[in-house]
């Protein structure tokens, strides 16, 4: 099979019913080299693809020419707003810009106010990424987003917090192991930040619906027995993402900082913490993503009887978002 296939404008460049496929294009989506993109390529890119909706590419344009202009598109430009996304916030920035957090709220020997702050960063610029890259094609109240982040935000720092000072009060650990199992804090608490957030910004599905479609990808109706499917496995995806990224360096260091090299020079300790972090989320992070198809099938026995009579098939599919 060719490395670029036949270019079809919106889609991906990669079999999305595969895992394999799923990692290759979500290591497209976070490529930081699209940050780079001058001003006058992200413009040639974007009139290349309106000519090939139009019908009018010029002879010898190639099926690679076509998915990189839609690889630079699809990374700077919001889908249904048509502007600019910011570069800190843009999925191809996460990693560069989130890797410094994400060394933050590892670091050993946290105080009271670090936790705190390594926290609220952590979720603020998470929040971020989640409005600039928000489905803007249905009106969503600015205030989800406000709750969802307020919500983050509390239960990060509350079991955080909560978990060092029950840690620091607890007498069955030596000074080693207590900062071993210090250093495992921020996946607990980010993760069911994650799950908090999703809970409040997406709650409005339980009760409106979702949309889902036959294989033609025609729309047969909208379901709140699919919106809690999406809910429940999005919630799922979300407490897995942070896993390997927040588990991982801290295994990883504790085996590295009993290497003479590091015990003699403790100066190096924490650009190699960043190192391991860098690498860390830049494969983990695709690869969780990745366990997850975006779209999922549901049999039209378990959803609505209107869907059931409207769908002309027994399986039906819904996008259950990130």
């Amino acid at each position: 099979m060719s490395e670029y296939p036949v270019f079809q404008l919106g889609k991906p460049r990669f079999d999305q019913s595969t895992f394999f496929g799923r990692f290759r294009h979500f290591l497209d989506v976070i490529d930081p080299s699209t940050l780079f993109v001058s001003e006058k390529r992200l413009k040639e890119s974007i009139d290349l693809l309106q000519r090939f909706k139009e019908g009018t590419l010029p002879p010898g344009v190639t099926n690679e020419k076509l998915w990189k202009a839609q690889k630079i598109k699809q990374a700077i430009i919001h889908p249904d707003t048509g502007e600019k996304i910011l570069m800190p916030f843009r999925m191809s920035g996460f990693v560069p810009f989130g890797t410094p957090v994400v060394v933050g709220l590892l670091l050993p020997n946290q105080t009271l106010m670090s936790t705190i702050f390594w926290q609220w960063l952590n979720q603020s610029h998470n929040a971020c990424v989640n409005y600039s890259n928000r489905n803007a094609s249905q009106p969503n109240p600015t205030s989800a987003f406000v709750y969802g982040y307020l919500g983050a935000v509390t239960s990060a720092v509350s079991i955080a917090v909560g978990l060092n000072v029950l840690i620091q009060r607890a007498k069955g650990f030596s000074p080693s192991s207590r900062v071993l199992v210090q250093r495992f804090i921020p996946f607990p608490a980010v993760a069911s930040a994650n799950l908090c957030n999703v809970v409040l910004m997406r709650q409005w599905e339980l009760s409106e619906g979702i949309s889902v479609v036959n294989e033609d990808g025609n729309v047969v109706g909208t379901s709140k027995v699919a919106a809690k499917y999406a809910l429940l496995e999005t919630a799922l995806t979300r407490i897995v993402m942070p896993m390997p990224i927040l588990v991982l360096p801290p295994m990883i260091m504790a085996n590295l900082e009993k290497l003479p090299l590091l015990q003699g020079n403790p100066r190096l300790v924490l650009p190699i913490h960043a190192l391991v972090c860098l690498a860390s989320f830049a494969f983990a992070l695709p690869l969780a993503i990745s366990l997850f198809p975006q779209t999922s099938q549901i049999s039209v026995e378990k959803l609505e009887p209107e869907i059931a009579k409207a769908a002309d098939s027994k399986t039906v599919y819904y996008n259950k978002g990130l």
